[in-house]
């Protein structure tokens, strides 16, 4: 792989994989759902590649950072958010926004901090 390309695909797995807990935060705002729920979604929805073992390690630490909780669903443990992280997923998609903005010129308007 050349010299480009190897920047190129480290820049997509920075934006995907490596942050994963912003695509997660994104589908709970809709409902809470089953980890493997999640796993399904990520690949479908945002079409990244990630193992069900990746998704659950980053459920993990989001749960040990205090970004999502859990309760059970019959025998099945169910993630949801808590109010604080919407907060920090909007701040995230600000800063994403001016990254855009400043470094690409491209005017991508996500509403003032609206979801």
């Amino acid at each position: 792989m050349s010299a480009s390309k190897k920047a190129l695909a480290r820049l997509m797995t920075k934006l995907t994989k490596e942050n994963l807990w912003i695509y997660v935060v994104r589908l709970l705002m809709d409902r809470p759902m089953y980890g493997y729920e999640i796993a399904r979604e990520i690949k479908t929805r945002f079409n990244i590649d990630i193992t069900n073992v990746g998704v659950y390690v980053v459920l993990y630490k989001m749960e040990r950072d205090g970004l999502v909780e859990t309760f059970m669903s019959g025998d099945s443990k169910m993630y949801r958010l808590r109010p604080e992280t919407v907060e920090l997923w909007l701040k995230a998609r600000d800063f994403i926004s001016t990254i855009l903005k400043d470094v690409f010129s491209c005017g991508v308007d996500c509403g003032s901090r609206q979801t």
